[in-house]
């Protein structure tokens, strides 16, 4: 699977999915999942 590099508009676009799922009370893992990305 190649690596895809995201422009930094996308990255933050997908931060602030990560962080308006997370003030809806939704675990870490389950927003990164969500929204496509890989945990670390």
């Amino acid at each position: 699977m190649a690596n895809k590099r995201h422009k930094p508009d996308e990255i933050v676009t997908k931060l602030r999915q990560v962080e308006v799922l997370r003030g809806q009370g939704m675990a870490m893992a389950d927003a990164v999942r969500q929204i496509g990305v890989s945990e670390l």
